[in-house]
């Protein structure tokens, strides 16, 4: 945990991430992306972020600084291979040195009947969801492997889980899943593909799925957010501080979910500043949220939608 900062804003203490320099990409809505850099920042790293929009990259830049942090923004468009996304890695070693910590969060979603989809439509989720991760993971793991540390983070999503069937359920992830749903599926194969061939080396590589909706802001003024199926932005940075930060001849590897990584744990969950405990989502709340979670998937026709028979973040 950090120190927190003082009255002038400059950061008192190094926390778990001193000394290291992360890039996170899809940082400039103020939601998932912007937690997790916010919550490195508050860590002791120094923080690459990037995304298409840069005036979304400065607020989230002008959040890191007041907290003391050093921010580098990098407008990139990760849709396009000649969008800049191939020089990311070198461009963050230039000004912080090399990627210790990776997070790939930027993504492109949206649910339609498969036989609707258009190329276009699966080419650019191939190109955000899959390839640019891929790309970055191949610049960041030379330089890791040189250090002997390094993590590499994923962002996932419960679309990328088989749905049982028939019947089949009738929630979105099940329905009309087909283009995100495979794109993540195939990021989840890279992930453990990417943690076998390192195993040993000193670097972590895991995917990280929300257990449920990110209250991020879009999604609470969207009104998409309901009381029984979200989780706070706090507890998704926590579970991803929780993954780049533990140690990689253990957690690695993983597909995990992020409330019951934190029960596994048994990890308190701090604010983005790394400061105060978040009431309510503490390792002994969070099974009752599961559960509530879970009988909400069980109406949809999705049973036992939590228990996935392996060992990435098993049901509490």
């Amino acid at each position: 945990m950090s120190g927190g900062t003082d009255g002038a804003g400059a950061a008192v203490t190094q926390g778990s991430c001193g000394g290291r320099v992360a890039l996170v990409t899809g940082a400039s809505q103020g939601g998932t992306g912007t937690a997790i850099a916010l919550r490195l920042a508050a860590e002791g790293a120094k923080v690459a972020i990037t995304a298409r929009t840069v005036q979304g990259l400065e607020a989230t830049r002008a959040r890191i600084e007041a907290l003391g942090g050093s921010c580098l923004v990098l407008p990139c468009d990760l849709s396009d291979p000649a969008g800049g996304r191939s020089t990311l890695v070198a461009r963050t070693a230039e000004a912080f040195g090399p990627v210790d910590i990776l997070v790939n969060n930027a993504a492109v979603n949206g649910y339609k009947p498969f036989e609707t989809v258009t190329p276009a439509h699966l080419e650019n989720s191939l190109q955000v969801n899959l390839w640019a991760p891929w790309e970055l993971m191949c610049a960041a793991i030379g330089p890791m492997r040189e250090a002997g540390r390094g993590a590499i983070l994923n962002l996932t999503s419960f679309s990328a889980e088989l749905p049982p069937g028939p019947p089949f359920p009738t929630n979105k992830p099940a329905t009309g899943g087909f283009v995100y749903g495979s794109a993540k599926a195939a990021l989840n194969r890279l992930t453990v593909a990417a943690a076998s061939e390192t195993h040993g080396q000193g670097i972590a590589v895991n995917g990280l799925t929300p257990q449920a909706a990110i209250a991020t802001p879009a999604l609470i003024e969207g009104g998409w957010i309901d009381d029984t199926m979200y989780e706070p932005m706090d507890t998704m940075a926590e579970a991803a501080l929780a993954l780049v930060t533990g140690d990689p001849a253990v957690l690695t590897g993983r597909i995990a979910y992020s409330l019951q990584l934190l029960v596994e744990l048994r990890r308190p969950v701090y604010d983005l500043h790394g400061v105060a405990l978040v009431e309510g989502w503490q390792p002994a709340d969070i099974p009752a949220v599961i559960t509530r979670q879970e009988a909400n998937l069980l109406g949809r026709g999705w049973p036992d939608a939590y228990t996935f028979g392996r060992v990435h973040s098993p049901r509490p």
